[in-house]
């Protein structure tokens, strides 16, 4: 039994240390320049107050798997705590259809072309960082003028990392490490953006 305890406690610890060691960067090369942790998160609460609460801008997440259910679940907390046009690509008429029509790979590329407008902020969410149907979303959302945040693990020179405005690096292999980080991440950036919309009112 102290063997079982000594190894989930290990496996907790593990998480905490990568949890808190992202790999932040600004630009399109995805690796410099470089930002702590706070910083990173200050950058991505900034570029979301900027644009989807004081320009009324929308705030786009996707991703495939547990990303999708990270993506549905910060959309409406985001649309319900800020008040944002805040939303997901991720009933499943609309998947099939789009991968029906336009292939799996254009499931997201699509619906943005469609409804994305200058200013809109998109946030792209892979373990890998190379799924096609994100990367191709990504390049949609540039064409429209959109702002792109990333969220990505896996392999450090994963193509997604080296795509957005703010990207956010995972260095894990484990998927339920990464997607939690990633979850927790948008958990952590709400509560800023709250506390802050809480502090323009009370003055």
């Amino acid at each position: 039994m102290e063997r079982k305890i000594k190894r989930a406690n290990d496996k907790f610890e593990n998480f905490i240390k990568i949890l808190k060691v992202p790999e932040i960067s600004l630009g399109a090369d995805g690796f410099t320049p470089k930002r702590t942790l706070e910083e990173g998160f200050e950058e991505i609460a900034r570029l979301i107050s900027k644009q989807c609460i004081d320009g009324r801008k929308k705030l786009i997440f996707i991703g495939n798997g547990g990303s999708a259910s990270i993506s549905s679940h910060q959309a409406v907390d985001f649309f319900n705590n800020l008040g944002i046009d805040a939303r997901s690509f991720d009933s499943a008429p609309l998947l099939t259809c789009m991968a029906n029509d336009f292939g799996y790979e254009n499931v997201f590329a699509k619906p943005i072309s469609v409804v994305a407008q200058e200013g809109d902020v998109l946030v792209a969410i892979s373990s890998s960082g190379k799924s096609p149907n994100i990367l191709k979303a990504v390049e949609a959302a540039r064409k429209k003028g959109c702002r792109i945040i990333t969220m990505s693990g896996f392999k450090s020179d994963n193509p997604l990392r080296k795509m957005g405005d703010i990207n956010f690096y995972v260095p894990s292999n484990s998927y339920r490490y990464v997607e939690a980080s990633h979850s927790l991440y948008w958990d952590f950036i709400l509560e800023l953006l709250i506390d802050e919309e809480y502090e323009k009112i009370k003055k």
